[in-house]
C-alpha cells in the first residue's frame, strides 16, 4: 500500500499538470532567492561594510575588494542554503493543486476534497518548513549519541513529515480530528509513508519536489486506507 503510493507519486511527477505546479513553484522560488539575495546584499553594504571600516579605519584599498569578494561568496553560499527552505515553504501553497490533479486523475468516480483557504495554505507552508528545520535540528542533537548517527535523520522527519502531509490530506474529506484519530489509528503505516518522504527529502535537487511528491503520496495513502476503512465497515 505505501509503495505502492510512493511510486505512483513519484511517477506522477513527471505528467504534465505535475510539471506546470513544478514550473510555477520554480518560478516563484528564483523570483524568492533573487528578492532575498538583493536584500542580503542590502543589508551587508549597510551594515557590515561601514562596521568593517570603523573597525580598521586604515585598511588598504585591495582590502576593500577582498571584503566585497569574500562577502559575495558568503551570500552565495547563504542564497544556496535557503534554496530547500524556501522551496519548501512556496510548494505548500500549492499542495491543494497537486491533491486535485490526484483525485481528478486517478479517482475520477470519488468527490474531489475541499480545498484549503489560503490563509490555512500558507500556514501549512510555514509548519512544514518549521517541521523540516525542527527535525534536522533535533537529528543533529542526536547525532552527537554514539550508535545513532544518520537514522536519527530518518526517524525524526519521518515522524514529523507523515504527521503533516496524512493529515493534509485527510483533512480534504475530513474534520481536523477524526484525520487526527484516523492517523493515530494507522500510525505505524503513516511512519513508514514518511520516512519514504524523509528519504526523498535527503537527494539534492529532488528534495526541491519534495512537498509535492508528499502530497501525492498522502493523497493516494489516505485513498487505499478510507478504501480499507469502508470494507471493514461494510463487512461488520
Amino acid at each position: 500500500m505505501i509503495f505502492d503510493a510512493a511510486r505512483t507519486a513519484a511517477l506522477e511527477l513527471l505528467s504534465p499538470p505535475f510539471r506546470a505546479v513544478f514550473i510555477k513553484t520554480l518560478g516563484l522560488t528564483v523570483l524568492a532567492l533573487v528578492a532575498l539575495w538583493f536584500g542580503l546584499t542590502s543589508l551587508v553594504e549597510w551594515l557590515a561594510l561601514p562596521w568593517l571600516q570603523a573597525l580598521l579605519p586604515g585598511m588598504p584599498s585591495w582590502a576593500g575588494w577582498l571584503g566585497g569578494i569574500i562577502a559575495a561568496i558568503a551570500l552565495a553560499f547563504g542564497t544556496a542554503l535557503l534554496v530547500a527552505p524556501v522551496t519548501a515553504v512556496i510548494a505548500g501553497l500549492f499542495l491543494d493543486d497537486v491533491a486535485e490533479v490526484v483525485e481528478r486523475t486517478d479517482y475520477p468516480g470519488d468527490p474531489i476534497g475541499r480545498a484549503m483557504p489560503a490563509l490555512r495554505s500558507l500556514v501549512l507552508a510555514i509548519k512544514f518548513l518549521g517541521v523540516v528545520i525542527l527535525g534536522n535540528i533535533v537529528a543533529l542533537l542526536l547525532l552527537l549519541v554514539p550508535g545513532i548517527n544518520i537514522a536519527a535523520f530518518f526517524v525524526v522527519n519521518g515522524y514529523l513529515l507523515g504527521r503533516e502531509f496524512f493529515e493534509f490530506a485527510a483533512m480534504r474529506f475530513r474534520g481536523e480530528d477524526e484525520a487526527r484519530a484516523l492517523r493515530r489509528q494507522y500510525a505505524g503505516t503513516v511512519f513508514v509513508a514518511g520516512l519514504v518522504i524523509a528519504a526523498f527529502l535527503a537527494v539534492p535537487l529532488l528534495n526541491l519536489v519534495t512537498p509535492l511528491f508528499a502530497a501525492a503520496m498522502m493523497v493516494h495513502l489516505h485513498k487505499a486506507i478510507s478504501a480499507r476503512e469502508a470494507a471493514r465497515r461494510s463487512r461488520s
